[in-house]
């Protein structure tokens, strides 16, 4: 943060000609930074891009915001680089936030260059720079130049033989390493160049492009067109624009581009833009290894692949950890509001706008205070209205301390389905993890998927404070089906029961967000700052002491603390150094809560009173459906799972069913047998027929009017019960749909019917009972709390007397 990232990228474009000469963040005349808020604020908010010669090499030079409140932003790009030149402060060294950016690197697979800036400042030092790169980042970090007036320090040949077999070859033959081979060792991330110098006073930034020039590899590409969205945007007329890096092939204007597997129709690109700047040039085509910006495609999402790589989407590893109120007035426009902030919501898809049902408002979750009042700006300028917020609250997350297991059943009148899952804490950070151990044999295949899909289409909240779950492998342990009477949404209701069964038996734990903090300031404050820190909850350790700018000891601490208790400190760092204090940090991610206690009790959560994440089951019996509390509903299950002590983590104790793997009417009459008894045939006695009474005549009747025939159909039971639907929905439940629609389009002309598709849509929330026509086939999607069922006996007892 503050390391000079765009003083570099416009020293690097005067150096190679594109620009008379630098500008400057702080005079707002700056190449890249190109938005008024940019240039008001004097720091980079939205990624730029231009375009550059470095020797015989063109480059296209992508600079990124640095603040930590807009790192979302910086990682989107991170997608479609080859190659990236990271950016450190002389005098301040490694922050936290430099480290969270080098780990992102490290996952994207990024070779990094480094230049060190600021080396103009009193108090710096290259021999301690180089020391902490090694220490902090990485050993394979290696000087290439001095910084100075352009006398290079050719690299140390045995430090470079220490990070690379084939350059330790050539030392020991006593040969010259060949700059390609010094390429290749970068390219695969084991060596990492080291520049010193100033941007503001142009030195060392030659020599780091003359560096670009001779120890770049240009990356093969495929034949076929496949693109990375790193980035959506709106030009001044209100154009979308769709900002993607070309991993293969090419694209031309009056291309379609299919951009979901759900959409049937493709998209058109209008126009190809190349951005450099504030500016760009139009093109007819962009090839492989062009970023391009293009107009036409309305679809598309950041992190989304095109092309060949539809489907493989890359997900965002930095979460916001605040959430914020909207305060509107009593007269909102609010249908208005969620669609210009879904319109945002595309430019930063980590916004996560939602609409709050329950307290009836809209909330966002932001990175910090920075990025807040950016999207203030923006609501002002785009939406002419002014937008205020609470002063937002930490997201939590929560997980368990130990294995659980968890099952749920659901079996109201003509639905059956039973879920038996095994919940297990994973380490921080790992996310949820799902898994099955259950055999074929107990639950078909295409059961144990739609499961999974469940397991996997939203966040499940905890029993803590409702908030989503977090760092737990669920398994699928057992199951089971009815032959006849199940459907996908009957799954659903037992895959979240089971769920949520399992939370309320476990042990739960809370989890808040945490920062890594580095903190230097004068050594006669030191004493107050480790007070402040202890104080939060946090640890720390002491570095080496080192001088200021002004000459006064300093002191440099690094350690964490929770999101919580840190936020606002570095304006209170500042006030009690009196400025000569600094304090950066970075998101370490969710740990336990210092106060867990307070923060459950605070959040004022029932999960008792939580309606629509239920723990408890539904029993049939008399024949209706009957709820049975979560903590009585095991003895009950129609599947046992045997709990063997010799059982390993990798062998869960397998699913044993009562009767068989699915249930039959055989099974459910056997039931009713037991209840109530066997049921004896009625035996009907025929009247006694008069041998004198004359046979009666029939009275003549007319033939019966040929009525029209209607067919109706639940959809998401032939989707999962047909073997090529069920594939295509594991990609795309939309594409699924589309294609049953249009066989039963076909099937209508051919048998001259009137074909009803219905959708469940009774888990929807808030969702009405709405009808569309797709190629003369009537779609119905059904209300909230609506079964396909239910809608589908509800229609007939209406429809049969006329069709």
């Amino acid at each position: 943060m503050d390391a000079g990232k765009t003083t570099l990228s416009e020293a690097l474009l005067a150096a190679s000609g594109v620009i008379p000469k630098a500008g400057r963040v702080d005079n707002g005349d700056s190449f890249l930074d190109t938005s008024d808020l940019e240039k008001a604020r004097g720091i980079t908010i939205f990624s730029g891009e231009a375009r550059l010669p470095a020797g015989e090499t063109e480059l296209i030079l992508v600079d990124t915001p640095g603040h930590v409140d807009l790192s979302a932003e910086m990682e989107r790009t991170l997608s479609v680089l080859d190659y990236a030149v990271l950016v450190i402060s002389g005098r301040e060294l490694i922050q936290g936030h430099t480290v969270t950016i080098w780990n992102l690197l490290k996952r994207h697979e990024i070779p990094a260059f480094i230049f060190v800036n600021k080396m103009d400042l009193d108090g710096t030092d290259p021999d301690a720079v180089m020391a902490a790169l090694k220490t902090s980042l990485d050993d394979g970090c290696i000087r290439f130049s001095d910084g100075g007036t352009g006398d290079e320090t050719w690299p140390d040949p045995e430090e470079l033989a220490m990070c690379d077999e084939h350059l330790l070859d050539r030392f020991l033959a006593g040969e010259k390493m060949p700059e390609d081979e010094i390429a290749r060792a970068i390219a695969y991330r084991k060596v990492f160049p080291c520049w010193f110098g100033s941007a503001l006073r142009q030195e060392g930034v030659e020599q780091l492009l003359l560096g670009l020039d001779r120890f770049t590899l240009a990356k093969p590409y495929e034949k076929e067109f496949c693109a990375r969205v790193y980035r959506i945007t709106r030009d001044g007329k209100g154009n979308r624009l769709t900002h993607m890096k070309i991993l293969g092939g090419s694209i031309s204007v009056r291309d379609s581009i299919r951009t979901s597997a759900a959409d049937t129709d493709e998209e058109k690109i209008h126009q190809i833009r190349l951005c450099s700047g504030a500016g760009y040039e139009t093109v007819e085509t962009a090839g492989a290894g062009q970023i391009a910006a293009v107009t036409g495609l309305e679809r598309t999402e950041a992190g989304q692949g095109l092309g060949s790589m539809l489907g493989h989407d890359t997900k965002a590893m930095l979460q916001p950890v605040l959430v914020y109120r909207m305060i509107l007035p009593d007269d909102a426009n609010i249908p208005l509001i969620m669609q210009q902030m879904r319109q945002l919501e595309e430019e930063d898809p980590q916004l996560h706008v939602r609409w709050n049902e329950k307290l009836q408002e809209i909330q966002l979750r932001l990175m910090g205070e920075i990025q807040l009042e950016i999207l203030r700006h923006q609501i002002r300028d785009r939406f002419g209205f002014e937008a205020s917020f609470d002063e937002g609250r930490i997201e939590y997350r929560e997980t368990i301390a130990g294995p659980v297991r968890g099952a749920g059943h659901f079996e109201p009148l003509r639905h059956y389905a039973e879920v038996h899952l095994l919940l297990e804490p994973l380490p921080e950070g790992s996310g949820l993890v799902f898994a099955s151990s259950c055999s074929s044999d107990v639950l078909d295949t295409n059961w144990q998927r739609l499961i999974m899909t469940h397991l996997a289409e939203r966040e499940h909240p905890g029993v803590l404070t409702g908030a989503p779950i977090t760092d737990m492998k669920i398994t699928i342990e057992g199951g089971r089906a009815h032959l006849k009477h199940t459907e996908g949404g009957d799954f659903r209701q037992a895959t979240y029961r089971a769920l949520r069964q399992g939370l309320r038996k476990a042990e739960s734990r809370l989890l808040e967000p945490w920062y890594d903090f580095t903190l230097e300031l004068p050594s006669s404050q030191v004493g107050r700052a480790m007070s402040d820190i202890q104080r939060m909850g946090g640890s720390f350790e002491t570095g080496e002491p080192g001088s200021g700018p002004a000459g006064e000891d300093m002191l440099t601490i690094r350690g964490s603390a929770p999101v919580s208790e840190m936020r606002g400190y570095g304006t209170e760092v500042a006030s009690y150094t009196r400025g000569y204090g600094h304090f950066s940090c970075s998101f370490r991610g969710f740990s336990l809560c210092h106060n867990e206690e307070e923060a459950v009790v605070a959040s004022g959560y029932d999960p008792d009173r939580d309606t629509d994440n239920p723990a408890d089951s539904v029993f049939c019996s008399h024949g209706a459906g009957h709820m049975v509390p979560w903590d009585e509903a095991d003895e009950m299950m129609h599947v046992t799972i045997a709990a063997g002590e010799d059982r390993t983590e990798d062998q869960p104790a397998p699913a044993v069913p009562r009767s068989s793997a699915t249930a039959t009417d055989q099974d459910l009459k056997r039931i009713f047998e037991r209840t109530y008894g066997k049921r004896e045939k009625p035996k009907v006695r025929r009247p006694a027929r008069s041998i004198e009474a004359p046979p009666q005549k029939r009275a003549k009747t007319k033939p019966a009017p040929v009525r029209e025939e209607y067919l109706l159909v639940d959809g998401y039971n032939i989707i999962f019960a047909w073997e090529e639907l069920r594939e295509l929905s594991k990609n795309s439940i939309d594409a699924a749909r589309e294609a049953l629609i249009e066989i039963l389009a076909n099937y209508q002309g051919f048998r001259k019917c009137h074909v009803i598709v219905v959708f469940d849509a009774y888990r929807v929330k808030g969702g009405t009972e709405h009808t569309e026509h797709h190629d003369d086939v009537t779609v119905v999607f059904t209300a909230e709390a609506e079964t396909a069922d239910t809608y589908i006996e509800r229609a007939t007892y209406e429809m049969k007397k006329k069709y």
